[in-house]
């Protein structure tokens, strides 16, 4: 975050001074910057890629940054308003239409300005993040014999077999498939299980990116409510029954968002209703390596307990390193398996060799478990922190459920409050929150926001985060 604001203000200062410059002319060098404002020389180029970006100087490898010239007058706008036409070609042919709405995940995605707290975050702190093990890993992946050549489309076999060991149970690498991402296995999963048009039971709240993709590929959410044991199997089975859906797409453990663990006594009941029903059930199981140091035992994934290939897993070693690191796996069995590979190779061909080779580095090294161990620990001392000052300064924000994993509170407000403008007055405060609409497929049952205790730099900040949502109370909650 600091980071963030340092490139933020160096390169408005350099946007300041570019009238001293002529058009071509060349700016100071890296090094005098440097010296100048006093920052990283990542910094520098930052800022410079910045500017670059908007056009206003061109940097040359080993030559330095220039002002720009100015651009050409743009020509004039073409006229798009057949294309309005085009894209509604799905209702014209009523075919549910495919609403392609990116704004409840570019809530986790988008930096907030600087100096605002983010507890909007999808994503590990850099502090967090296991950047040197990353960075030595990529660079021992590069010098592997074959790094940059084409890998086989299913993924490269011993990284399948580390996904499949850790899945348990009899999966083998045989059922797995290495794929850019938790986001785009979903992705694949809801194409490769139901036409557009059809229903899919969701859990009600659920992650919004899973809606948002549902509904691209002209699928029906349907809400199913859950509490803080999960799913409900018997409205589960009402809503197979009333809905004729196949598929079911849940997240067992520490549920995004409200951290719920499916209770034991449910993972056969959800695996037997849906089964009875003709079904699938996609298992994200996105925060298996987000547990807190005091959760004690896991309970298996869903698929390792499946012998009748009801589940297709999804899960990814994004979350537990960084957002560049897109390696994640789908895992199944039976038929469905070779549909799920040839949309997936249709999609993407395969995922970067040398991301793969990275992958593997990374969890065969020494500080892969030393890094797991210390995220368990800081996020539960995060956690605690938050909780401790949400029920210290903001009592008002109900807090149903303390998770043991994960990265987030859900929180309910007030009956009658306004979530939007709850939001709005928590951002004028300097702090960004994840609003609770996006969260439902449905009518929600009342305003709700979500708080991401991962993105930030550590408790301080945590704590200017709460005094601030306070100030946010203060105004809407009176």
């Amino acid at each position: 975050m600091q980071e963030r604001s340092s490139v933020t203000e160096l390169a408005q200062s350099l946007k300041s001074e570019l009238d001293r410059y002529p058009m071509g002319g060349k700016l100071p060098s890296s090094r005098a910057l440097v010296e100048r404002f006093r920052v990283s020389p990542v910094t520098v180029s930052r800022a410079l890629a910045q500017l670059a970006a908007e056009g206003l100087v061109v940097t040359r490898p080993g030559a330095g940054a220039y002002r720009a010239e100015p651009r050409p007058d743009a020509r004039p706008a073409g006229d798009t308003s057949w294309q309005e036409v085009a894209l509604s070609a799905d209702a014209a042919a009523e075919i549910v239409p495919r609403a392609v709405d990116a704004s409840g995940v570019l809530v986790t995605l988008a930096a907030p300005p600087p100096g605002v707290v983010e507890f909007n975050g999808g994503y590990l702190h850099p502090g967090l993040q296991p950047e040197s093990a990353m960075a030595a890993a990529l660079a021992r992946a590069g010098r592997r014999p074959g790094a940059w050549g084409r890998p086989p489309t299913d993924g490269l076999p011993e990284l399948r077999e580390w996904f499949a060991r850790g899945l348990g149970g009899s999966v083998t690498a045989a059922d797995v498939l290495v794929t850019a991402g938790g986001q785009s296995a979903l992705t694949t999963a809801l194409r490769a299980l139901a036409p557009p048009g059809a229903p899919i039971l969701v859990e009600s709240p659920t992650y919004p990116g899973m809606l948002a993709i549902a509904r691209a590929a002209g699928l029906r959410p349907v809400p199913v409510p859950l509490d803080t044991d999960g799913v409900r199997p018997e409205l589960l089975t009402a809503a197979f029954r009333a809905t004729g859906a196949r598929v079911l797409v849940c997240q067992p453990l520490f549920q995004n968002p409200t951290g719920a663990v499916l209770a034991p006594a449910r993972r056969s009941a959800v695996l037997r209703i849906a089964r009875e029903a003709g079904a699938f059930v996609v298992e994200d199981d996105f925060a298996r390596r987000l547990v807190h140091e005091d959760a004690g035992p896991l309970p298996p994934p869903l698929a390792a307990d499946d012998q009748d290939g009801v589940v297709v897993h999804v899960s990814s070693l994004t979350k537990a390193t960084s957002p560049s690191l897109r390696v994640g796996v789908l895992a199944a069995r039976g038929p469905v398996l070779e549909r799920l590979r040839a949309i997936h190779v249709v999609d993407s061909f395969f995922v970067p060799r040398p991301l793969q080779e990275a992958a593997l580095e990374l969890v065969g090294a020494p500080a892969w478990s030393r890094h797991l161990r210390a995220v368990a620990a800081e996020l539960k001392s995060r956690r605690d922190t938050m909780t401790a000052a949400l029920r210290l300064q903001v009592p008002e924000l109900a807090l149903p459920h303390i998770p043991s994993g994960g990265y987030h509170l859900w929180l309910r407000l007030p009956e009658g409050s306004e979530e939007s403008a709850f939001v709005a007055a928590a951002l004028r405060a300097g702090v960004a929150v994840a609003p609770g609409r996006p969260y439902f497929s449905a009518e929600p049952p009342g305003g709700h926001v979500r708080l991401s205790f991962a993105g930030v730099a550590g408790a301080a900040e945590i704590a200017e985060g709460v005094r601030r949502l306070r100030t946010a109370c203060d105004e809407v909650l009176r």
